[in-house]
């Protein structure tokens, strides 16, 4: 039931993605002569990067060591209002991640206990981990959670190093700001505030 309501959301929201791409598209034929502005706030959110600036997880540590125990994770995400964190092996590389999910069907429904179990034992290992690339698109990002049936992707760059997290929510918000700037671009043209009147 939950799969099928999350599937519904991503549908919805790679719609909407696509349609403010496509926004972005219409907006451009509006050509300019030389020195007219043209209307880059509409492409000023667009990749998995400035998810990550406008998400929650850039001001808190999301990171714990596979070897601390799960309620150590239960406790986090309790103090941050998250669901996910990533998790590191003890040289520091990426392991994996840890989700509320996890807990709930590896431990609570399991009838064992957080304080007993590591974090290793029931997180996902980076073997299995879908992760993004700062750059990826927001759309790119919808559809790798859609495929996976999963709700947070870690940022990692092409030479392996952590960037960040992001979450379906960031992926909303992202998505509601382009929205938003999309509206605030062509209202301010239509009264006169931008295109090809060239003022702010």
């Amino acid at each position: 039931r939950h799969s099928h309501l999350f599937n519904h959301i991503f549908h919805y929201m790679t719609m909407l993605s696509r349609a403010f791409s496509a926004s972005r598209v219409a907006s451009r034929a509006f050509t300019r002569p030389v020195g007219v502005r043209a209307f880059s706030a509409i492409d000023e959110v667009s990749t998995a990067a400035d998810a990550a600036a406008l998400s929650g997880y850039s001001d808190i540590d999301f990171i714990i060591s596979e070897e601390a125990p799960v309620i150590d994770a239960v406790q986090k995400f309790a103090a941050y209002n998250i669901g996910c964190l990533v998790t590191t092996d003890n040289a520091g590389n990426l392991a994996g991640v840890i989700s509320e999910r996890d807990y709930i069907t590896k431990i609570a429904l399991l009838g064992r206990t957080s304080k007993d179990t590591l974090i290793k034992q029931i997180a996902t290992p980076s073997s299995k981990l879908v992760t993004a690339k700062p750059d990826d698109s927001i759309e790119f990002c919808m559809e790798k959670m859609l495929a996976s049936d999963i709700r947070h992707l870690p940022l990692v760059s092409s030479d392996g190093d952590l960037k960040g997290m992001i979450s379906i929510k960031d992926l909303v918000k992202t998505t509601i700001k382009k929205k938003e700037d999309t509206i605030k671009v062509l209202s301010d043209f239509a009264l006169g505030k931008g295109g090809h009147f060239g003022s702010e």
